[in-house]
């Protein structure tokens, strides 16, 4: 997933129209892809980052490359700061991994009036298209896997789900709208290879089969993909990104 949350942590910084000199926080930052971004393309006069993960806050200290930029252990549902303190709150493809409705509360509150919020998600659901035909494939052979499919476990990530969120949590000038990204692999093994690596949902269900289960899903896989003449598969992954806006009297 680490070849793409850098190029959609970009697309979404993008899409923000964001002065200099702000001060940002990220949410659920894990190795510092979003932070990075921030620190690349916005000109802040801050950046502060979070997460949960010890070992996620040491990677991002050692890998962002900035004096700008602190990271801290601490849960989207607690966050550490006083009322009103950032201009920006962003949080990149972990909502879904958060007590969501908390999350955006606390991150409300430490966002100054007329401040920004705004976070990104992978649309697990459909256009996440490496997963889908994963999943579309595992569970025509085996109805069990519908219980590990992201588009299952989250159906927070898609857009009405998601404005809905945003405007339950009263933020103002809410917008959904979607951010793709690019997909490609060199061949089929380029793209079944990573299902192997025992970690995240995928690769863990793969872990569960018999060798014999494993073959049959690499075939079915196989033969549900888009593979090009020169052996090549290109698809795209989108996210969903959803801002909301702090009343300017809050």
């Amino acid at each position: 997933m680490g070849r793409w949350s850098r190029l959609i942590a970009r697309a979404f910084i993008a899409g923000l129209t964001i002065a200099p000199g702000k001060r940002w926080l990220d949410v659920g930052c894990g190795t510092g892809a979003l932070t990075q971004q921030i620190l690349d393309h916005t000109e802040p006069q801050e950046v502060r980052a979070v997460d949960p993960s010890a070992a996620f806050i040491e990677y991002a200290r050692e890998h962002v490359g900035s004096d700008s930029a602190t990271f801290e252990v601490a849960s989207a549902a607690a966050l550490p700061f006083a009322d009103g303190v950032f201009d920006v709150v962003v949080s990149g493809l972990a909502l879904n991994f958060m007590p969501a409705a908390e999350a955006l509360a606390e991150m409300r509150r430490v966002t100054r009036p007329g401040g920004v919020v705004a976070a990104y998600v992978w649309d697990y659901g459909d256009k996440m298209e490496w997963l889908r035909h994963f999943w579309d494939a595992a569970t025509a052979l085996d109805s069990t896997a519908r219980a590990f499919d992201e588009g299952e476990r989250f159906p927070i990530c898609a857009e009405e789900p998601l404005r809905d969120l945003f405007q339950a949590a009263g933020f103002n000038e809410v917008e959904v709208r979607p951010v793709d990204v690019p997909t490609c692999f060199a061949s089929f093994d380029d793209c079944w290879q990573p299902f192997l690596c025992g970690q995240f949902p995928a690769p863990q269900y793969v872990a569960l089969l018999t060798s014999d289960q494993r073959e049959a899903l690499r075939k079915e896989l196989l033969k549900r993909l888009p593979v090009g003449p020169t052996s090549s598969i290109d698809l795209i992954a989108r996210g969903w990104a959803v801002s909301g806006r702090l009343g300017s009297n809050e």
